[in-house]
């Protein structure tokens, strides 16, 4: 499967903001936006080009893309999705990337980061109502309950995650998490307003609709 294997910090100094995709250490000074916030690369630090329309949306589209962690025609099917659903496009694209079982997991605090949560659940160790769910596209609904298996249970890893899942800004309030029992339930379907990442889903929307 493709997968980017560079380094995560770029991505974050490429886009100018943190993207939250480190786990722990983004919340650290030893977070590369807080020591050389400007874009990777040898003149980085010195070309600053203004950036207006079409550039715009491209940044904004490749944001949400390495934010979720999802590939350019995941991306775009996913947007196809979301177009051909009753509401706003760009909330409905953004609240069903929100909605993958490996953002939940991240979100209920098992894992730090998206990518060590999507490891969680190719791995097998996650479930959803009770059964093994090792596909981390799949969207969870109102009334599900994510749980871990009992030997991911005992893992000191995972454990030490949920302890400090306060740390990274807590659990959503459309998310309920008994951290005694390592259970986590979608109590309702998200709003776009429990989305707090500054993006504008209208420059995406605009971006493939030419």
């Amino acid at each position: 499967m493709a997968r980017y294997r560079e380094s995560k910090c770029r991505l974050c100094r490429r886009e100018g903001m943190k993207l939250f995709l480190k786990g722990d250490r983004c919340f650290k000074d030893t977070c590369a936006i807080e020591k050389r916030n400007w874009p990777p690369g040898q003149h980085g630090r010195d070309r600053r080009p203004k950036t207006v329309g079409y550039g715009l949306q491209l940044r904004e589209k490749q944001k949400v893309r390495r934010i979720y962690g999802v590939l350019e025609r995941q991306f775009r099917n996913y947007f196809r999705k979301a177009e051909k659903k009753k509401g706003i496009t760009g909330e409905t694209l953004l609240l069903n990337l929100e909605r993958r079982l490996d953002s939940v997991v991240c979100r209920l605090g098992f894992a730090t980061s998206r990518d060590q949560a999507r490891q969680l659940v190719n791995h097998g160790n996650v479930l959803v109502n009770g059964k093994k769910v090792d596909i981390p596209s799949v969207s969870v609904n109102a009334g599900d309950v994510i749980t871990l298996r009992e030997k991911a249970k005992k893992v000191q890893q995972i454990q030490d995650c949920v302890a400090t899942v306060g740390g990274r800004g807590g659990v959503p309030a459309w998310l309920e998490l008994d951290a005694a029992n390592l259970k986590g339930t979608v109590v309702a379907l998200l709003k776009r307003d429990d989305l707090q990442m500054p993006i504008d889903e209208q420059l995406i929307v605009e971006l493939y609709s030419k």
